[in-house]
C-alpha cells in the first residue's frame, strides 16, 4: 500500500507539472517566451565589446586637423578609370563627381573663395597662375598626361613656385604639387610627389600608380 501511494503521488505530481507547463505556454506570448529562453542561454557568456565607428574626418584624413588649420588632400589620376581629385576643407574642388577633371594638369586655387580650373594648355595654365592673387594656395595634380603640351616657360613658372620635379615630368607621370603665392608654406608639410611611367612597374596598363598628398595648413596663412 505504501508503494502504491508513492507511485500515485509521483504520477499526480508529474501530471500537475505537465499541466502547469501547458497552461503557462498557452498564456505567455511566444515572443516573450523566446526572449526569456534566449536571455537564460546568454547568462554566463562573456560580453562582446564593439569598437565605436570611427568619426569621418575632413577630406577623409585619418586624424583631424587642429581647429586653426585647413585640411586638404590632392590625388593624381591613375589609369583611365581613377580620375584626379582635389579636396580642400572637405569641399571637392576637382573630382569625377564634379565632372571637372581634365586631361593634363588640374589646378585649384584657394584664396578665401575658390577658383577652379583644369587645363592641358601651357598658355592657359600660365595665365591662371599669374592671375592668382597674392595669398593664394595652388593645388596641382595630373590626370593622364600632363607633359606633352607643357612648354618650358610654364615649367619655369611652376618651378618658381617651388617645384623641384616639374622639369622632370615625363609622359604620363603622376604628379602632385602644392604651392603658395605671396606667403611661405610650413617646412614640415609634404609639398610634392612624382611617379614616372615604367612599363615594368606600372599598376595600370601604360600608367603608373596614382599618388596623393594630404595635410593641414594654418588658417592664418591664407
Amino acid at each position: 500500500l505504501a508503494d502504491f501511494l508513492k507511485l500515485s503521488g509521483l504520477l499526480l505530481a508529474s501530471f500537475l507539472a505537465w499541466y502547469l507547463g501547458y497552461l503557462l505556454a498557452a498564456l505567455v506570448p511566444n515572443d516573450s517566451l523566446s526572449t526569456s529562453i534566449a536571455y537564460l542561454q546568454d547568462i554566463g557568456k562573456k560580453p562582446v565589446l564593439k569598437a565605436p565607428v570611427p568619426k569621418r574626418q575632413k577630406c577623409d584624413h585619418w586624424s583631424p586637423c587642429s581647429p586653426g588649420s585647413y585640411a586638404y588632400r590632392i590625388r593624381s589620376g591613375g589609369g583611365r578609370e581613377k580620375l584626379a581629385k582635389i579636396c580642400f576643407e572637405d569641399e571637392l574642388l576637382i573630382s569625377e563627381e564634379k565632372g571637372n577633371v581634365g586631361r593634363g594638369i588640374n589646378i585649384a586655387i584657394v584664396n578665401c573663395n575658390y577658383v577652379i580650373n583644369s587645363t592641358d594648355h601651357s598658355e592657359e595654365m600660365m595665365t591662371l597662375i599669374k592671375n592668382a592673387p597674392q595669398g593664394s594656395l595652388l593645388l596641382m595634380v595630373t590626370h593622364d598626361d600632363g607633359s606633352t603640351r607643357l612648354k618650358s616657360d610654364a615649367k619655369k613658372l611652376v618651378e618658381a613656385l617651388g617645384s623641384k620635379e616639374i622639369q622632370n615630368i615625363k609622359f604620363r607621370s603622376s604628379w602632385a604639387f602644392i604651392a603658395a603665392k605671396g606667403f611661405k608654406l610650413p617646412d614640415n608639410i609634404e609639398k610634392e610627389k612624382i611617379n614616372h611611367s615604367d612599363n615594368k612597374k606600372n599598376r595600370y596598363s601604360g600608367w603608373p600608380a596614382e599618388i596623393q598628398i594630404e595635410g593641414c595648413i594654418p588658417r592664418n596663412l591664407i
